[in-house]
This record gives structure tokens, sequence and C-alpha cells, in this order.
């Protein structure tokens, strides 16, 4: 009868070799040369573009929330697309996941025609054309990550993310300056700016269609109850998995509803809002290069400490925004931008943390696991956000109020973000061996 060292040693027999030096020197720069198109492309169609879409359809903070949580919810078809990663190349479910996001966009390049349906017809159809998108994004996430580690040197992780976020950051920040000034001059106008992310949508398909990859078609099927195990076994995956789904939580309640406020309680345009986008697109790239050297030089711990901790003051800081008007404007532009840096950092640490746990001869199940967990817990907190958001703006004639109410507690759940992942320092994570173990096959399942 085969015990579980058994069939250890046996996935590990057939482990394909790591990639050769050329092919992860080829795919870092595919990587980071196709990643500015692919995540304009994303955040286009998942992030503050469609918030600012539903609320000029008239959504409700309920409709805000449920879509937030489609990306959450969507990893759930993460399951799935890993049992077939023992069947088709990565790259293929790569590109896959990539089209079906394309084609779910597709209705919203005829924005302007979907303003003049019925809203509650209108606001459905935005809402159907999200959740698809929403659902290619989840397929095609569930291979990058693994794909990627396939790439990277141990201690190189941070710099490496530093320079892959870097550069989107710098293509977003040039799109969303464009996006302002056309909704400045063209109010309402979106249906231009998501053609503009839906044909660099189109434009990645040639970069990652080349993409190396590090196989793992072992000719074995991957057990979704296999990587599930791995929560029970694993207590440092268990410590970062609840780290990570609590300041993922915040994120995606906190920064929408923002820009709710703004546009609901701060009477401020959707191009003045659009600035803040673009500060938080700043924000993110003046922190991510140095984030990236802090912790291949330190370790993860004390940036994920510190950055925590700042984005809970950051939160607190909101109850300082009393006034609606244009002077509400600078504080809410330097929050955000603040803020993404400090969130910058905090993903920048927490990547290494993942990698560092995931084995590199066969990293989907762990880093597929890990996400599918922290999108299943934080899936839900939009649409509780928006309930309850929408419960006290019935029942309080002072939305403001109700807002600040929120971010108190938004600012709570950060600050406790940290405390699992405060042992993590450099020399508490096991690196992989070096790559001649690995190739070898000698190199454990940890």
């Amino acid at each position: 009868m085969s015990t579980p060292e058994t069939t250890r040693s046996e996935t590990l027999h057939r482990a394909a070799p790591p990639l050769d030096p050329a092919a992860r020197r080829r795919g870092r720069r595919l990587a980071i040369a196709s990643h500015p198109a692919g995540m304009t492309h994303r955040m286009v169609f998942t992030d503050q573009l469609p918030t600012l879409a539903l609320v000029a359809l008239g959504a409700s903070e309920t409709l805000v929330g449920i879509q937030r949580s489609f990306g959450p919810a969507g990893a759930l078809l993460q399951l799935p697309t890993l049992r077939a990663i023992a069947r088709f190349p990565k790259r293929t479910l790569l590109l896959a996941g990539h089209c079906v996001a394309l084609a779910g966009g597709i209705p919203l390049l005829f924005f302007g025609g979907l303003e003049r349906l019925p809203a509650e017809l209108g606001t459905a159809i935005v809402l159907a054309s999200l959740a698809v998108v929403a659902l290619g994004f989840a397929m095609g996430e569930t291979v990058w990550f693994p794909i990627l580690r396939g790439y990277v040197e141990p201690d190189r992780v941070g710099r490496f993310f530093g320079t892959l976020r870097t550069g989107w950051h710098i293509a977003l920040i040039v799109y969303f300056i464009g996006a302002q000034r056309w909704l400045s001059s063209h109010p309402g106008s979106f249906a231009p700016l998501f053609a503009v992310g839906f044909g660099l949508g189109l434009l990645r398909i040639a970069l990652i269609a080349r993409l190396p990859e590090r196989s793992e078609r072992t000719g074995q099927r991957i057990r979704v109850r296999e990587a599930i195990a791995l929560l029970r076994h694993e207590s440092r995956l268990r410590r970062y998995l609840l780290s990570v789904s609590l300041s993922g939580a915040v994120a995606r309640t906190a920064l929408p509803f923002a820009i709710v406020m703004m546009r609901r309680a701060l009477d401020l345009s959707a191009s003045q809002v659009l600035l803040t986008t673009i500060a938080t697109f700043c924000g993110g790239l003046l922190a991510l290069y140095p984030s990236g050297r802090i912790v291949d030089r330190v370790g993860p711990a004390p940036l994920l400490r510190w950055t925590s901790i700042g984005m809970a003051l950051l939160l607190f800081g909101l109850l300082a925004v009393r006034e609606p008007g244009t002077g509400a404007l600078p504080p809410m532009v330097a929050f955000f931008f603040a803020y993404s840096a400090l969130f910058a950092g905090f993903g920048v640490a927490d990547t290494d943390v993942l990698f560092n746990l995931a084995p590199g001869h066969a990293p989907a199940r762990l880093i597929v696991i890990s996400a599918v967990t922290v999108n299943v817990v934080t899936a839900a907190t939009p649409i509780i956000a928006g309930l309850a958001l929408e419960w006290a703006l019935a029942r309080w004639h002072e939305p403001l109020a109700v807002y600040h109410g929120f971010f108190v507690v938004a600012a709570l759940v950060q600050g406790f973000a940290f405390l699992p992942l405060r042992r993590f320092r450099r020399e508490s994570l096991e690196r992989d061996e070096p790559e001649s173990a690995d190739r070898d096959g000698a190199n454990p399942v940890r």
C-alpha cells in the first residue's frame, strides 16, 4: 500500500526539470513586457472605472458591492482549473482565460447604448458582462503565478515583482490621465475608455503566447483535496492566509466605497474621482521597487508590520474629510496615493512569503489554494458592506457620518492584519534548495 511519502516521491520523480537560465530570462522579459497591457485591460474592466459606470447608471451600494465581489468569487473557478494543470499546458489555460475575459467585456464597448435602456436592464447587462470578465481573469490567474514561479530565483522575488508591477503602474498612470481628461470633456462617455482597455487586452495575447513554462503535467490528476490538505498541515500557510484575507477584505471594501462616498456624499464628479485613480497608481509606482529591495534585504516581516499599521492610520484619517465640494478632493487624492503606496509594499512582502512557501517543482497547488481561500473569504465582504451601508443610509440622514463609521471599522480590521505574520522573518521561511537539487528531485514538498 502506498504511503503519502511514497506518493510524494513518485510525484517528484516525474516532476519536470527547472527551466534553464536562458528560458528563465526570456520568461521574465516576456512577463514584464506583457504585463502593462494585461493589467491595464484588467483594471479597466474590474476596478474603479466599472464602479463609476455603475454609479452613472444609478446602481445602489449593494450592486456596487456585488460588482466588487465578482473578482474574489470568480476564484472558485480556479479549483477546476487547477485540476486541468495536470493535463494541459499552463500557457494554454492562461490564453483561454484571457480570451474569456475579452469576450465578457464586449457589451461594455457599447456603454452609450446601455445608458439608453431602462436603468434596471442596463445595470443587469453591465453586471453580467463584468461577471464573465471576472471568471476569465480568475481562470488565467490560476496559472499566472505558477508560471512566474518558474522564472524567479528565491532570493530575488521582491526585486522581480517590484520591477514587474512598476511597469504596469506606469501604463495605468498614462491610461488614467487620458481617461480623466476624456471624462472632463465628455462626461459619462465610458465606451471609448473600455475600448482602449479591450484593445490592450488583444495586444497581450501575442506576448503571453510565447511564455516558456516549467510543466506540471505529471500524467497524474491533481486532486483538489490534496491542495486543500495543505491548509491542515501547514501552520505558516494558515497564518499567511489569515493576514492577507484581512488586508484584502479591507481593500476590497474601503476603496470602492470611498469612491461612492466621493460621488454621493462629497459631490465630486467622475473626472475628479479619476484623479484619485491616477494618485493610486502613482503611489504604487513610488513604493514598488524600493519595497522589493527591502524585502530581499531584510525579509517581509518589517514591511508587513509598518504597511499594515500605516493603512489603518490612513483609514482613520478619512474622518477628517467633513465638507463636500472641491475642497475634499486634495485630501482624498492624498489618501489614495498613500494607501496605494503602503498596499503595494504589503503586496510585495506577502508575495515573497507565498513564493517561499511554494515548492519550485510544483507551485500551483499551494499558490492556487491560497488564492482561492483568500478570495472566498473576501468575496462576501463588499456585498456585506454594501448591504450595511445601504441599510444605514436609509435610516440616517447624514451620509458622510455613515461612511465615516464604516471606515473606522475598516481601520480596526486593517490594524489586526499584520498580527498573524509578525513572526515571518527571513530566517523562518524555508527557501528552495539550489536548482541542482531541485532538478534531481531532491527538493521536498513543503
